[in-house]
């Protein structure tokens, strides 16, 4: 027989929720319960002794949109994100149509991915590229990260007792955006998500960006930097110091392993030389 939870706290409010975990601080925030699942290993489930259950706090179900961004609380499922339609950046729409089948993403909460440990999970390739930022919150106070730094971090982004609650995305209008998937995570290989997006003004590439997040995040800003204001279709040249330097990038690191870095720079070579003559 499964052991028996202590307690399991069901705050409605962020002064319940905090209340609740000042007065328990060993209590184990719950959302979607994906990632304790997939970790099981044993016949009987096992969970945390004491839990936090989140899916009652209603700010962070929440989704709002603006001229400029779109908002989305960290208990919003991922399915419901996808049913948003257009409104949502397609590199970000992608990346969650090939998270497992619709009963995991009905389940899976976008906070719940983000704040993965190990590794990024599938949304923090395309939020990292969408330049979103994370508002964290904690008893006394609140404050907003990038998500670049949030998942670049060495050590753990969240402080004791500290929350993601919501997600802000620009809604910025890009031109070209590819998606990629490296490897099977859920069979505990090495793998990882490519986003590569651009924006094209009258044959000017006015911004690019390229992003891996998986057992670590790999940007190579001087590149994206190096290809702005450059006329389409690109050089050869430009497409080859573009390469040049993904590689490079590439070699200074051991994570992924080779086989997935290999895969990474043959589709930023792929992609690239598309846009050359």
């Amino acid at each position: 027989m499964a052991e028996q939870l202590n307690q399991v706290f069901v705050p409605r409010s962020f002064n319940e929720l905090f209340n609740a975990w000042t007065r328990f601080p060993e209590a184990v925030p719950f959302a979607g319960g994906t990632q304790i699942i997939r970790r099981q290993t044993e016949s009987e489930l096992r969970l945390p002794k004491t839990i936090l259950s989140l899916s009652e706090v209603d700010e962070l179900r929440r989704m709002s949109r603006t001229e400029q961004y779109l908002e989305i609380g960290a208990m919003v499922k991922l399915r419901d994100i996808v049913r948003l339609g257009k409104i949502v950046p397609e590199a970000l729409t992608r990346s969650l149509e090939n998270i497992a089948g619709p009963q995991l993403r009905g389940l899976a909460t976008l906070g719940g991915n983000i704040c993965n440990t190990g590794y990024q999970l599938d949304c923090a390739a395309p939020l990292i590229a969408l330049d979103a930022v994370y508002e964290l919150r904690s008893a006394q106070n609140s404050r907003w990260i990038s998500a670049s730094r949030f998942s670049s971090l060495p050590g753990p982004a969240l402080k004791s007792q500290e929350l993601l609650t919501r997600v802000r995305i620009p809604l910025d209008q890009w031109d070209f955006s590819a998606y990629r998937k490296f490897g099977d995570r859920d069979s505990g290989s090495q793998g990882g998500i490519l986003i590569f997006i651009m924006k094209n003004r009258k044959n000017i590439l006015t911004d690019l960006r390229a992003v891996f997040a998986g057992e670590c995040v790999l940007r190579n800003r001087n590149s994206e930097t190096f290809l702005t204001g450059k006329r389409l279709p690109l050089s050869y040249r430009d497409a080859q110091e573009f390469t040049a330097q993904w590689r490079q990038n590439l070699r200074e690191t051991d994570r992924p392993g080779p086989l997935i870095r290999s895969e990474i720079l043959g589709c930023i070579e792929s992609l690239i030389y598309n846009l050359a003559d």
